[in-house]
């Protein structure tokens, strides 16, 4: 096995992020404070809002104290002194106080609502946003189910917290306060006797808080792999079928299935300790206050009035505890969740543009490898002190066996992953220094692999140039000899492709891709095994159009058939990441030496 081959069994070389065989566990930050922190930073652009959001909760939590403290006067003023007028208006007073309650409490909701899904829609889009920077090597090393599994299941915990425990939480603990200060005014004795339980209630809660906040995250990484593997097996459907893979694939279903389950039943198992705590908790409050009160009117030192009112506030102190109870879970599992985001966006990209990075505008095509050394694993080098030279316009053949570190020389043109030592140029300028973004617009690709889009074939060819008028993308489909199949689909340029394009041949998604290099324009042209999967009738019609494309570029041409590197300007064969021979097809094959015996392996039978 080559190098090139040891390395990419756990490091995948390629233009886009391909699915990894392997999924990768991103260690976690275990710093829940810090997590916390960080999340207030996305609601801080709205602390205006917010500080009216706390406005109507005051509001609400103070209507809410008043209600009980309105019904132990009602007791004590209006029942014992037998005045029904008085009692009336009271009570009608005491349903304005709870309307009031009531409506406060949706305004602040619904405030609160619309705040936080601004604050998550920035954090989902930073986390997109800086997936889109990192490079390959992120991709390869990190599935495409677990990172979707940050994008939605993460990203849905933190947000179930924020749009809907928020305001909960402040209005339950601020709830408490108000009703232990109410009680101290009313009654010290009673209002000592509440304060029993407290300590108790949040002991149960920092001890059942340490396994809770462990068993989310893990069942939120058990999420992540879970739906890894699911991604995996559909977007792969069809081989799993071919190789009749479908029990393997259900086995490895059930394990994962099998650790969320685990994971699951961790979590909420401590979880759902709490609301019997607090129940139980909350039924010895009110005994505790029924038979002190009781004592102390008996000693007339209290009303009955006030008893009812500590009872009903010892009922109201509890619901804020088993509120908080639940929502502590839903922190927990968002705490969890946000630190799994943060970790991605954490993560430092590898390649960056040079802060002196010069624009990269207009170029001739000249580039050059100068003693470039690289490999994705460390001491595992892929190319070895490489130089390879290709003038603006000429076509560069890169033929070698599987393995041999050609996919690899186009990757580091295009500064997918950064080289270990010497350079790259074009047009004497080091790739390092130039913009990343610039210098990718010069390259148009064509892979063996042609990714489509679940969209129009009008948008797919515009995917090159986005800026494209219809007529642009038509006339790029012409020279890639796709209008006429194109226009032979249900609504033309308007058939909506299926996910992967698999209502197309290999040949016409190849087709599409060329279309959409030509309307790149590129100035330097990769063909990664661009026709090794078409038969040879349509491999004839892609020839054309890819001589079309290949015009007046520099174009570096990956491929093992002897049609595509038959009149190229300059062959390079290379072995195990070095370069064996170089020059033209003819030549290679009048030397006799390692070019000719590939291709009497490889293209016997065809001819010169």
């Amino acid at each position: 096995m080559s190098s090139e081959e040891r390395s990419r069994s756990e490091v995948r070389a390629s233009f886009m992020p391909r699915r990894p065989a392997a999924m990768s566990r991103i260690e976690k930050a275990g710093d829940a404070r810090q997590a916390l922190l960080r999340l207030l930073l996305y609601l801080k652009p709205f602390k205006w809002v917010l500080t009216l959001v706390l406005f109507f909760v005051l509001l609400y939590i103070l209507f809410g104290l008043a209600g009980p403290y309105l019904m132990g006067v009602a007791i004590d003023k209006f029942i014992d002194g037998k005045d029904p007028a008085g009692l009336a208006r009271i009570s009608l007073f005491m349903l304005a106080v709870y309307v009031f309650n009531n409506v406060f409490q949706v305004i602040s909701n619904w405030m609160m609502a619309t705040v936080s899904q601004r604050a998550l829609k920035k954090l989902r889009s930073d986390l997109f946003e800086h997936v889109q920077t990192l490079s390959s090597a992120f991709f390869d090393r990190n599935s495409p189910g677990e990172l979707m599994s940050r994008l939605t299941n993460d990203i849905d915990a933190v947000n179930q917290a924020v749009s809907q425990n928020v305001t909960a939480l402040i209005a339950s603990v601020l709830s408490m306060g108000g009703i232990l200060v109410t009680m101290f005014v009313l009654d010290i004795w009673l209002a000592l006797a509440t304060l029993i339980v407290i300590p108790i209630m949040f002991w149960f809660t920092e001890f059942v808080a340490r396994y809770t906040r462990k068993g989310f995250r893990e069942l939120q990484k058990c999420l992540g792999q879970l739906n890894s593997t699911i991604e995996e097996s559909l977007s792969g459907g069809k081989v799993v079928l071919a190789f009749r893979r479908n029990e393997s694939a259900l086995e490895t279903f059930r394990k994962h299935n099998q650790e969320v389950y685990k994971a699951g039943v961790f979590a909420n198992s401590y979880a759902l300790l709490l609301m019997p705590i607090t129940n139980v908790l909350g039924n010895f409050f009110v005994i505790v206050l029924a038979g002190l009160g009781g004592y102390l009117a008996l000693q007339g030192l209290v009303s009955v009035g006030i008893i009812a009112t500590f009872i009903s506030y010892g009922q109201n102190f509890i619901n804020p505890l088993r509120q908080i109870a639940n929502i502590y879970n839903s922190i927990q599992a968002a705490l969890a969740g946000a630190e799994r985001v943060f970790e991605i966006i954490d993560t430092q990209t590898e390649i960056v543009d040079n802060p002196q990075a010069m624009p990269f505008d207009k170029i001739r095509g000249d580039v050059r490898f100068d003693n470039v050394d690289f490999g994705y694993l460390p001491n595992v080098p892929v190319i070895k002190n490489m130089t390879l030279e290709a003038k603006a316009g000429q076509t560069i053949a890169l033929v070698g066996p599987t393995g041999a570190g050609k996919t690899t020389i186009v990757n580091l043109l295009g500064r997918f992953y950064e080289i270990q030592s010497g350079q790259i140029t074009i047009d004497g300028h080091n790739i390092r220094e130039v913009r990343k973004a610039d210098l990718r617009r010069k390259l148009g690709v064509v892979l063996q692999d042609t990714f489509l889009f679940a969209d129009t074939v009008m948008e797919n060819i515009r995917y090159g140039r986005l800026e494209a008028t219809d007529e642009e993308v038509m006339h790029a489909a012409e020279l890639a000899d796709a209008d006429h199949y194109i226009r032979q689909l249900p609504q033309g340029y308007h058939t909506v492709l299926t996910e992967r394009a698999s209502n197309l041949s290999q040949g016409q998604r190849q087709m599409l891709a060329i279309a959409r290099a030509i309307l790149a324009d590129p100035a330097i042209l990769i063909l990664d095994e661009a026709t090794s999967s078409v038969d040879t009738r349509t491999e004839a019609r892609i020839q054309k159009a890819l001589l079309r494309l290949t015009e007046g570029r520099t174009s570096f041409v990956i491929a093992h058939r002897l049609s595509t590197i038959r009149d190229a300007d300059n062959v390079v064969v290379i072995n195990n990441g070095e370069i064996v021979e170089q020059g033209t097809h003819q030549q290679l094959l009048d030397r006799h030496g390692f070019y000719h015996n590939l291709y009497l392996s490889q293209f016997k039978g065809q001819a010169i």
